[in-house]
């Protein structure tokens, strides 16, 4: 078994370097040669953004509750520079793909089953199997699509991901026991008040882009995922079986601190890359990141070309 060890935390290398140097982009301008298309998933229609050759072979990046595929804009050129066909989509209820999900007033709800079909469908409407990487809640998602149809993933890579089952948010630095008295509608509103007030902290162009998309994003869905992320499923067992290469990434000042990610990461038998950031290396951090995710796909790729016992 591989050692599995923080990357990425100590080291100047040209990945940290090229990332120090990320200017303040406008990001509802998609990277050159993106293709915006529908894919009719089983919630309905869902926005997707494609990025370089489809006869190479595929990544598929899912983002996170209140996200969107602008969240890898960064990330997406770096994977196609290096020879990979990079796909992503808003989940359903999510920005662009908000009218997917229950009807409004129908009484049903967002759940788990509803988004694992998603990606579930969207992986098979293409080549694989493909690179995974689910996104905070959509590392849940990826895992249980994965537990169900592993033949479709030749990787996962989990970013941000809840690293603990049930009441995932008591490990929260902080806040975590608000995880025991609040519902999903309250904690959701907690959460988007966070961001839309800029606790995170970010660049203003990318404030602008955030608050934006809330305008779009349907609240039910945000309400029902936060609940959903607070009744969150034990996995590790299970996911530590599939026997295809893991990454576990974080910021070192993620929501969880480091040590849950380390002890999950152990525990599902992936590697573990921490970066000098918060919640989004995707944003903050994509040069570190995508080295790291090539590294793992290139250990995927050799381990499918090994010849069987």
């Amino acid at each position: 078994m591989r050692e599995k060890r923080p990357v990425g935390v100590d080291e100047v290398d040209e990945a940290v370097l090229r990332d120090r140097a990320i200017p303040d982009i406008d990001w509802t301008v998609l990277p050159e040669g993106s293709l915006s298309s529908r894919f009719e998933a089983p919630s309905g229609s869902l926005a997707v953004v494609s990025l370089g050759d489809p006869n190479a072979p595929r990544v598929v990046l899912a983002p996170g509750v209140t996200g969107s595929k602008e969240d890898f804009s960064l990330l997406s050129p770096l994977l196609v520079e290096a020879g990979y066909y990079v796909q992503s989509f808003d989940m359903a209820g999510q920005y662009e793909s908000a009218d997917a999900g229950p009807a409004p007033r129908s009484g049903r709800h967002y759940d788990y089953e509803l988004f694992v079909d998603d990606l579930l469908a969207f992986l098979e409407s293409g080549s694989t199997p493909a690179h995974v990487l689910g996104y905070s809640f959509a590392g849940t998602v990826a895992q249980l699509a994965m537990l169900r149809r592993p033949e479709l993933f030749a990787s996962l890579a989990l970013l941000g991901t809840p690293p603990l089952s049930g009441k995932a948010f008591r490990g929260v630095r902080t806040i975590g026991s608000l995880a025991y008295v609040v519902d999903g509608r309250t904690g959701a509103g907690l959460m988007i008040w966070g961001v839309v007030t800029n606790k995170n902290r970010v660049s203003q162009r990318r404030l602008d882009f955030v608050r934006m998309r809330f305008g779009f994003t349907r609240r039910t869905s945000v309400d029902d995922i936060i609940g959903m992320m607070n009744n969150a499923p034990e996995l590790r067992a299970a996911v530590a079986a599939v026997e295809i290469p893991k990454l576990v990434a974080t910021g070192d000042h993620d929501l969880w601190p480091v040590t849950l990610h380390s002890r999950f990461a152990r525990d599902i038998g992936a590697e573990l890359a921490v970066y000098r950031t918060g919640h989004s290396p995707c944003e903050t951090t994509p040069h570190q990141l995508a080295r790291d995710l090539l590294a793992l796909y290139r250990r995927a790729e050799a381990s499918a070309g090994e010849p069987e016992a």
